[in-house]
């Protein structure tokens, strides 16, 4: 008998775009499925005013292609020089959903990033007052705390003593890959949520270092131990609205990944759906996947669902994804599972 699964059409809440021929190249394979995606804005140059928010929209609108139906959600990248009143000027145009905070250092294209938080104190006041949510990569960068402890101590020594001390700032924690994660946005109340990537549901670091290092699982924040990775698909796959999809879709060439000093980044947006349509149900929880992928994240960021859907069918062989795309002269990895997928998107 055929299986089939209805939904309310997905969005990302976090995702990787970058620009030029990549752009081209992954827009497709994210808006063939999704509705609306926030923006990475870690541009070289970044993504920093208003005017860089338009002329960044404006490049994606026109790379989307003909018949396909996508809305960029835009960000503004926090650096210690943003200005209050270009945020608030670019949030009532509605030209951007969010702002993000990246520690200096913290990933790609973060050098750029916040190094003293009394510097951007006037522009998180603001965030507050306006109920424009700030979008978190989780992690501290000094040389002397541990790659694998970097978000629980960011957690400790970071984000609790900020959300304390700018009450009503709205906060998503993106791409968590700790229990410890799982159990501060639990409990962080209303103005927190939380992102869960595809692939840290399917990967923990074995899967990087046995048996050679494996650079197409490589990412930022690094995959835990399997102990963190069980507690991620306890959070996804528990309907609770507290946690929704952020792929953090990020391309880059092979020629980069598969390189002396590799890039840090999954590519997820050409398989993602059917990638946890296999999660939920070996869980035992695909009734629960609309509210992961539609549903909780809308609900966080104050927007309404999706009306359209999507139908997801189960296949008795295996789906065939790409092994890679083209983009450009480049070409660009697709995450492999390592395992058969058998649901696909209609």
């Amino acid at each position: 008998m055929t299986q089939t699964l209805t939904l309310r059409r997905p969005d990302d809440w976090h995702l990787h775009l970058r620009d030029g021929a990549m752009l081209q190249a992954v827009l497709p394979e994210t808006a063939r499925h999704f509705a609306r995606a926030i923006i990475m804005p870690n541009l070289v140059p970044p993504v920093v005013t208003a005017a860089d928010a338009t002329a960044y929209r404006d490049r994606i609108l026109a790379a989307l292609p003909a018949g396909m139906d996508f809305t960029p959600l835009m960000t503004l990248y926090l650096t210690e020089g943003t200005d209050p009143a270009d945020v608030a000027a670019a949030h009532e145009a509605g030209l951007i959903t969010a702002l993000k905070l990246y520690p200096a250092g913290a990933t790609t294209n973060s050098h750029g990033g916040v190094r003293d938080f009394d510097k951007v104190r006037g522009v998180l006041e603001l965030m507050a007052e306006r109920g424009i949510p700030l979008c978190i990569h989780g992690e501290v960068t000094t040389p002397e705390v541990d790659i694998f402890d970097r978000e629980a101590v960011f957690i400790d020594t970071v984000l609790d003593p900020l959300r304390r001390t700018t009450p009503g700032l709205r906060v998503v924690m993106e791409h968590i890959t700790t229990k410890q994660g799982v159990e501060y946005a639990r409990a962080g109340g209303a103005d927190l949520a939380a992102t869960i990537t595809t692939h840290h549901l399917i990967i923990n670091r074995n899967h990087i270092l046995v048996g050679g290092i494996k650079p197409h699982y490589y990412c930022l924040p690094v995959a835990k131990r399997e102990e963190h990775r069980l507690a991620l698909r306890a959070a996804a796959t528990s309907g609770d609205a507290r946690f929704f999809l952020g792929t953090d879709s990020a391309p880059h060439p092979d020629r980069l990944k598969e390189h002396a000093c590799g890039c840090a980044g999954c590519f997820t947006a050409t398989n993602t759906m059917s990638l946890l349509a296999h999660v939920f149900e070996e869980d035992g929880a695909l009734g629960r996947l609309e509210a992961f992928a539609s549903l909780n994240g809308p609900a966080f960021y104050r927007l309404p669902p999706n009306e359209a859907r999507i139908t997801m069918t189960k296949h008795a062989a295996p789906v065939t994804f790409p092994a890679s795309i083209p983009a450009g002269d480049e070409t660009v990895t697709v995450f492999d599972p390592g395992y058969p997928v058998h649901w696909a998107v209609d």
